[in-house]
């Protein structure tokens, strides 16, 4: 429940358009739905203008159907994230207007919302650090934001990287996704003028232990305005890069 739907609850009572009776029924679940394995908090979207998320990994499809079925009940959104596409299909039925993002892993209903002036850029270190990086990508699209992408420009080859200054220069927020030795962020810190946050990848070889290579390189990073969130975590990243990107603009 956001709150332009509570504004709305309570003017139709002011209004007389509805008895004390509904809007008790309509407020009963607020702040949070208990279904014993899951508490959803209903309030998220009212605190932090992002609803709570479906963090579909480790959850069982009879979960993720449940905790989906109620938020659609109390008017909510659905955005799940580490989605298979077999939750895909689940929460299809439910919603049929749900759109499943792929490469992202991420199920949720696309809206159209004033988009930002300024644009995120979401770069990759390789073509296997993708997923992560759409999995920023989108969330930060879905929170209202305008996104370019630029992938495979590892340290690899430099060069791949350089030619595309003027969009790296351009971005306002730049999130960084590699894994390996997990150098492009650094690189990167050199360029720019503006917040980089940096994704760590499980991607690599055995010496690399899944991403913790990575995590170690980028928080031991000299490059300046560089921060760092957890191993894979694009969703950390997407959401952050949209509360920086969207610091100066109006408020509804």
């Amino acid at each position: 429940m956001n709150k332009k739907e509570i504004e709305k609850i309570l003017q139709q009572f002011k209004s007389g358009q509805i008895e004390t009776k509904e809007v008790l029924e309509k407020l009963k679940h607020f702040p949070y739905d208990d279904l014993g394995f899951a508490k959803i908090d209903n309030q998220r979207h009212l605190r932090k203008g992002f609803p709570e998320v479906i963090f579909c990994q480790g959850k069982t499809l009879e979960q993720i159907t449940k905790i989906t079925k109620r938020i659609k009940e109390t008017g909510g959104k659905i955005v799940a994230t580490r989605a298979a596409p077999e939750v895909y299909q689940e929460i299809k039925k439910i919603i049929p207007e749900v759109t499943y993002f792929k490469e992202a892993r991420i199920v949720a209903v696309e809206e159209k919302k004033k988009v930002s002036s300024k644009y995120i850029l979401v770069v990759s270190g390789g073509t296997a650090d993708i997923p992560v990086a759409e999995e920023a990508a989108v969330i930060a699209e879905l929170m209202g934001n305008r996104v370019e992408r630029l992938y495979d420009v590892g340290v690899a080859g430099l060069h791949r990287l350089l030619t595309n200054s003027k969009k790296l220069l351009a971005a306002n927020v730049l999130i960084v996704a590699a894994g390996m030795e997990g150098a492009l962020p650094s690189v990167v810190g050199g360029l720019v003028d503006k917040p980089i946050i940096a994704v760590p990848t499980s991607v690599g070889y055995g010496a690399s232990f899944n991403g913790l290579s990575a995590l170690l390189t980028m928080l031991n990073s000299c490059a300046p305005g560089l921060a760092v969130v957890n191993i894979d975590n694009g969703f950390g990243a997407g959401y952050m890069a949209s509360l920086i990107n969207q610091l100066n603009e109006v408020k509804e």
